[in-house]
C-alpha cells in the first residue's frame, strides 16, 4: 500500500512538472529521469514499514530558573535594562525553553553589547540549553562578561559552575579558587563560594604528593 501511494506522488510530480510547470520539451526527460532516479533510492534505502521512534528531548536541569535567580543575589542588578531581560529569559528557562532563553538574552546584548549581566546570563542560557555543560558558546559569553570588567564576580563564578557541571572539576576549581582569593570577607557570594568550593575539593579527593626530586633524597640518606 505504500508504494501505491509512493507512484501516485511520483505520477502527480511528473505532471505538474510537465503541464502545469510548462517545462519546455528539450528539458523533460531529463526532468522524468531525475524523479526515477529519486524513486529508486528511496527503494534501495527507504523503510516505510519500520514504526516511528521520536527522540525525546534531552531533560532539562531542575530548577534550572529558579537555581539562576537565587544564585545571582549579590553579583547581578536588580533593576534597570539587564534586569528586565534576564526576568524575561529566566520566565523562558523556568519552563525548560533554554532557546527561548539565550535568544532573550542575545536581543538584549543587541541593545546592551557592553552589559556584564546580560553576557552571563548568555552564558548561563547556552550551557542549560547544551544539558548544563561548558560549551564552547557558553565559555565565549562569559569571557566577553569577564573582558568587559574583570573585577565582576559573576563571570568567574557561573562559569566554575559549568564547568563543575559538565564534570571538569580541577577546571571549576582553579576558577572559583582565583575568585574566592580575590572577594572581600564581607561579599554576599563569600559564604555561597567557600561552601560551593569546599565541597568541589572533597569531590576531587586529596592532592598526592608530589614525588621526591634528587636533592630530597640526597638529604634523606645522610646519616644523622
Amino acid at each position: 500500500m505504500t508504494w501505491f501511494w509512493v507512484m501516485v506522488a511520483a505520477a502527480l510530480t511528473i505532471g505538474g512538472i510537465f503541464w502545469l510547470g510548462r517545462l519546455p520539451a528539450a528539458a523533460r526527460p531529463l526532468a522524468g529521469a531525475a524523479v526515477m532516479l529519486g524513486l529508486a533510492g528511496y527503494a534501495l534505502q527507504g523503510s516505510p514499514s519500520l514504526p516511528g521512534k521520536p527522540v525525546a528531548p534531552a531533560p532539562e536541569p531542575d530548577g534550572f530558573g529558579e537555581a539562576l535567580t537565587d544564585e545571582r543575589q549579590g553579583m547581578a542588578e536588580r533593576f534597570g535594562p539587564a534586569a528586565q531581560w534576564l526576568g524575561m529569559s529566566d520566565g523562558f528557562a523556568r519552563t525548560g525553553k533554554t532557546e527561548l532563553a539565550a535568544k532573550t538574552l542575545e536581543k538584549g546584548l543587541e541593545k546592551y553589547p557592553d552589559n556584564v549581566d546580560l553576557w552571563v546570563g548568555l552564558g548561563n542560557a547556552l550551557a542549560a540549553h547544551g544539558g548544563g555543560m561548558m560549551s564552547p558558546a557558553a565559555a565565549l559569553a562569559f569571557d566577553e562578561a569577564a573582558r568587559r570588567d574583570p573585577s565582576h564576580p559573576a563571570p568567574p563564578f557561573f562559569a566554575g559552575l559549568a564547568l563543575a557541571q559538565g564534570g571538569d572539576l580541577k577546571g571549576a576549581e582553579a576558577v572559583w579558587s582565583e575568585l574566592l582569593a580575590r572577594s572581600p570577607a564581607d561579599a554576599p557570594w563569600r559564604a555561597d563560594l567557600e561552601m560551593r568550593l569546599a565541597q568541589l575539593r572533597q569531590a576531587l579527593g586529596p592532592t598526592p604528593a608530589a614525588p621526591a626530586g634528587p636533592a630530597d633524597e640526597d638529604v634523606a640518606s645522610v646519616p644523622n
